[in-house]
Formats: structure tokens, sequence, C-alpha cells
């Protein structure tokens, strides 16, 4: 089955660290798929086009993790490479988006790759559904762009971690990330640092960008 994605050409970018290796397929020019009426709406911008360096650090923690839990969430998920990076690692996965473009995107890498049939929700953070699960793992990359998106993510992770679970947020030192940092211990939560990992920039050309990995965790979840 050929994936179109209307007239828009597509692109592959392939990713490999151990054992792991995938072929993702995604928009050659994600600056064509800007659309005025969406950035008058809400700022919207096609972020969700691009292979990121926080996805690939993301990614690789995820294959180089001992202990997983069988269950996990991907929050911005994207073109979906920390979601594939779970499903070999044989853990449930939903992968949400607040484009559905995205998801179309994420399932399509995951069956292309032969990995499981990944599970997509699209999802507002400031207006989450009432029956959504918690999950003992929630993982995001580069969402921390806008100083907004913090204050909802915020908002969200209360009702969507389990109890004793943890959240693992993969960030290329974005401005809005001290704050965020600070505040989440302000909520409560305990924020440790994990990792940071060189990931080449999305300019290319022998540019790296630092990525540095951080967990939330908390125990006053009910």
């Amino acid at each position: 089955m050929v994936f179109r994605y209307g007239s828009v050409a597509l692109r592959n970018e392939a990713f490999s660290h151990n054992q792991f290796s995938v072929e993702l397929v995604l928009p050659a020019a994600p600056e064509e798929l800007i659309n005025e009426a969406d950035f008058e709406l809400d700022e919207r911008l096609p972020y969700w086009a691009d292979l990121w360096p926080s996805a690939r650090a993301l990614a690789r923690w995820v294959l180089e993790e001992p202990d997983l839990p069988p269950t996990a969430v991907e929050l911005g998920c994207g073109v979906g490479l920390p979601s594939l990076a779970l499903l070999s690692r044989e853990v449930e996965t939903l992968a949400t988006d607040y484009y559905g473009d995205a998801l179309l995107f994420a399932g399509e890498n995951a069956r292309r790759n032969s990995l499981p049939p990944l599970r997509t929700l699209l999802l507002d953070w400031r207006d989450p559904p009432a029956e959504l699960p918690r999950f003992p793992l929630v993982v995001a990359a580069d969402v921390l762009y806008e100083a907004r998106n913090g204050v909802a993510l915020r908002g969200l992770l209360p009702g969507l971690v389990a109890p004793g679970g943890r959240v693992i947020i993969a960030d290329p030192d974005r401005s809005c990330l001290p704050e965020f940092l600070s505040d989440a211990e302000g909520d409560g939560w305990r924020v440790t640092p994990l990792t940071e990992r060189m990931e080449e920039a999305p300019a290319g050309h022998g540019l790296f960008t630092r990525v540095r990995l951080f967990e939330l965790s908390r125990q006053d979840l009910l």
C-alpha cells in the first residue's frame, strides 16, 4: 500500500540505535504545510512534520531503559519515533498529538516498519477527554517551545500519570524549560535530571543540538 499525503512531497529518514532500526516517512518540506487560517486561529504551525533532535534523544532513552512498564503514552508524538521505540520494546503505546495529520504519519511509520499497530488519539492538553486513562509512563519530546504549552502540560499531567508513574521529558534547552521545571516542583513533582545527548541539528551540516532529559515523579497521585 502506497502512503500518500495529498500532493505533498514526502521523504524518508532513517534512525538506528543499538539493534533498533527504522525508516520514517515525513513531509519533504514542512514549511509548505503552513496554513494561515490555522495560524490566525491559535498560532498553529506544523512543527510535527520534522524529526527533531529531542525525539531522537528520547527514542534512545527508551531503547536503553532497562525497566519499562507495559503501557505508555507519548505527548506531541509528531511522526512518532519515540512511540515506535516503545512498540519495539513491547510496550503498548498510545501516540497523541494536537494535529491529526501527525497521527496519520505516526501510524504509517509503525506499519511500514512492521511494528505492532500504534494506537493514536487527537489530544488537546487544555481539554482532554474525561475517559482518558492513566499511564505508568508518559514521554514527550520538545513540547515546551512556548510558555503556554508548559501551563497546559502542568494541568494535564496529574490526571494522566498513574500512581507511582513517571514523566520523561526531552528538551533542547528551550527558554521555557527552567520555568516549567520550577513550576512543576511547586506543583509537587520531583524533578530529576537524567542524561543529556548531542543530536544532529535540523540544519545538519555537522551542527549538533544538546538535548537534556528529565524525569518528573510524585508520590501524592491518587
